[in-house]
């Protein structure tokens, strides 16, 4: 609809409530301000309010923010009813782990997907790493469904993790906040979890499981992190296939590779390279810069406030635009209304209309 008032195809909107035009005051006041640039007025029919009229603000405002707190009611009411049903383990969760799937009201396993994550279990407890157990994965071009196709060790992480796969299940791992923007963070105690028995059929045995946990938990204490963060970490993509860079040794040395290249070479022909070699290029890079910054970096710093400057210009050229369209349209309005009440005749109003014009 935005988009459209834009493209001048609306002149005016009528809507039932403030609650139904914006969830919450911020966006009911961006929304209704923009418009009003545009020359498009709003009229909310419950609370008999026309943005046509500046001193409507006030009560947009306040109205915005019973909106807000009548969205927020709602959510928490949301919130309350999905907590019971933990609590009292009926709570049916939304998305399945890999290996399930949902026939009506019931969760079954999907019988291939399930061996996979036997093997996986059984595998990582025989001493095989989490990484080369992906690789296996993807050589074999085992799919994971919905899940995407490319197995990474954070997925295989992820499986052995699970509980679901023992027939038991951990609610609330994660929260949402009370507060507008809700925001999802994870539970480190500050709400109670729910632990509900047989809530899917069991693939992995407690004992398997408990292993596999004990396992992870020696590696981590040894420091064999599964994963690591170094500065170069997601900041190199590759120039063929788009593909995040990956750190790997080779031969003693510390390189980054494609990670499409790392799986299959034939996937992405471009190679790993070594790491110093990357911060020699960018350092050097950094030193140009720095020695020729007068003539490199001050003209593009010009230029780009050249290209704001000439883009506030041109709105603002479109805005005025938009407000004298907007003024032409109130005034037809208002002349088409006494017309049709008989105080202007025809001849008048085409006469007026056409000097308008």
């Amino acid at each position: 609809m935005i988009s459209d008032c834009r493209k001048g195809k609306i002149d005016r909107i009528y809507t039932k409530s403030i609650s139904r035009f914006a969830r919450n005051t911020k966006d009911c006041l961006k929304n209704i301000r923009e418009l009003k640039s545009l020359g498009i007025t709003v009229l909310f029919e419950k609370e008999n309010i026309d943005t046509a009229d500046m001193t409507d603000e006030m009560m947009i405002t306040i109205m915005g923010g019973l909106a807000q707190e009548e969205s927020t009611s709602i959510s928490q009411n949301l919130r309350w009813s999905v907590q019971k049903r933990m609590e009292n383990g009926t709570f049916n969760p939304p998305s399945l782990p890999y290996g399930y799937m949902r026939r009506k009201q019931d969760i079954v396993t999907i019988e291939n997907e399930a061996k996979i994550v036997r093997d996986i279990f059984t595998q990582y407890i025989n001493g095989i790493g989490m990484e080369t157990i992906a690789k296996e994965l993807n050589k074999k071009h085992i799919d994971k469904g919905s899940k995407g196709f490319i197995w990474c060790k954070n997925t295989i992480r992820y499986i052995l993790m699970n509980e679901k796969y023992t027939g038991r299940s951990v609610f609330r791992k994660f929260y949402t906040t009370d507060n507008f923007p809700f925001k999802q963070k994870e539970n480190k105690g500050e709400f109670d979890q729910y632990l509900v028995q047989e809530t899917m059929p069991v693939i992995i045995s407690e004992d398997i499981f408990e292993k596999a946990q004990h396992l992870i938990s020696i590696r981590k204490s040894m420091g064999c992190r599964e994963t690591a963060k170094y500065p170069l970490s997601g900041k190199i993509k590759c120039g063929n296939c788009g593909s995040s860079f990956r750190r790997k040794k080779i031969n003693n040395t510390v390189c980054w590779t494609c990670s499409k290249h790392n799986i299959n070479a034939a996937d992405c022909e471009l190679k790993a390279i070594p790491q110093e070699l990357i911060y020699s290029i960018f350092i050097g890079l950094c030193n140009k810069l720095f020695c020729n910054y007068k003539t490199i970096l001050k003209p593009l710093q010009t230029s780009l406030q050249d290209l704001k400057l000439k883009e506030f210009t041109g709105k603002t050229q479109v805005m005025d635009i938009h407000k004298e369209i907007a003024k032409f349209r109130e005034q037809t309005h208002i002349l088409a209304r006494l017309k049709t009440k008989g105080f202007l005749d025809e001849a008048k109003y085409i006469v007026i209309l056409y000097n308008k014009t």
